[in-house]
């Protein structure tokens, strides 16, 4: 078991605490993007407009010397090339020169991913996957730290293009931010009566900082039992009554992963039951195809209702791993 550096836990308190600085009262939910990009992933968010979504990718990126920044605004005509870039003939050197489109950042903001056409979609795979993309037969490589922030609308649906099972399963975690509660919607509105937190937003971590986090992750101490029992839960998946298809082996890989990131964004240097049950649903559940059948008998059933219920039952097919103190 390797000891993880002080350092290293103290530049993950000063990121998590410069954000929260910005986007109030969403502790958890900063945390699990925080945990996607010290983990290598992207998130997808599924949030109604006003939540703060932009704000906290832009927080994000301000959070970490040197990141840069961009927003794709996402529409039925964004062409492939808008997102990755295209050549373009110079006529004095005559050359092509290629000019990088806006997934060339630290941090990217894909507003409203549904409405692109599924080619457009597509574009945004190989950079996800790979960290790369290649325009006119050459690849080029995208910066690191690389983070893809996607968001969807639920409710406004008119005129837009849902993500495939292959794009959403490159998502690490889908989640929301949601409303804040009243007392923090009064301070958001006292805090940006003389202009927004955001414009004197500070770095908290250098980008070596931010690379030995993301180093760090693999050094997070996964017991066997605990191994065994993430594999289990995903297998259980595949069995529970209502899944027409269950989370595949990058389920596995990736909730095994977010809870490595987790742990240590939490301060500990291994991980525990509780990390994997409250990861399920946010690394999970948009990995899972639910049958008609089931999505009919619940329908009364809110989204967030629905999804505990699936966690239960995968949890009673695959319980944690308890110690057992007989022995």
């Amino acid at each position: 078991m390797v000891e993880i550096e002080r350092s290293v836990t103290e530049a993950a308190t000063r990121l998590l605490a410069n954000v929260e600085r910005v986007v109030v009262g969403k502790r958890e939910q900063i945390s699990l993007v925080l945990s996607a990009l010290i983990s290598g992933g992207h998130v997808l968010l599924e949030d109604v407009p006003g939540t703060a979504k932009t704000i906290l990718a832009r927080t994000i990126a301000g959070s970490v010397e040197g990141a840069s920044f961009a927003r794709i605004q996402c529409t039925p005509d964004l062409q492939p090339t808008d997102v990755t870039g295209l050549s373009i003939y110079d006529q004095k050197t005559r050359e092509f020169e290629f000019r990088a489109g806006p997934v060339f950042a630290n941090v990217v903001l894909v507003d409203e991913v549904n409405r692109a056409m599924p080619r457009t979609q597509s574009a945004l795979l190989e950079a996800m996957a790979e960290q790369q993309v290649t325009v006119d037969g050459v690849t080029r490589h995208l910066p690191s730290p690389f983070l893809v922030i996607a968001t969807e609308n639920p409710i406004d649906l008119e005129g837009t293009f849902p993500l495939p099972e292959a794009q959403l399963d490159r998502f690490v975690l889908r989640t929301a931010l949601g409303y804040p509660t009243e007392q923090e919607e009064v301070s958001i509105v006292a805090a940006q009566r003389h202009g927004h937190p955001l414009d004197e937003l500070e770095s908290a971590v250098s980008a070596d900082e931010l690379r030995a986090l993301q180093a760090a992750v693999e050094d997070v101490y996964v017991d066997e039992l605990m191994l065994q029992w993430i594999v289990q839960l995903v297998r259980a998946t595949r069995e529970v009554e209502g899944v027409a298809i269950g989370a595949s082996v990058r389920g596995s890989l990736m909730l095994e992963r977010t809870a490595r990131a987790w742990a240590l964004l939490h301060g500990r240097d291994h991980v525990v039951p509780e990390d994997v049950e409250w990861l399920f649903v946010p690394v999970l559940a948009h990995r899972l195809v639910l049958t008609s059948a089931y999505l009919a008998e619940t329908r009364a059933l809110g989204r967030t209702e629905l999804l505990e219920q699936i966690r239960r039952r995968a949890l009673e097919l695959a319980p944690p791993p308890a110690p057992d103190w007989d022995r």
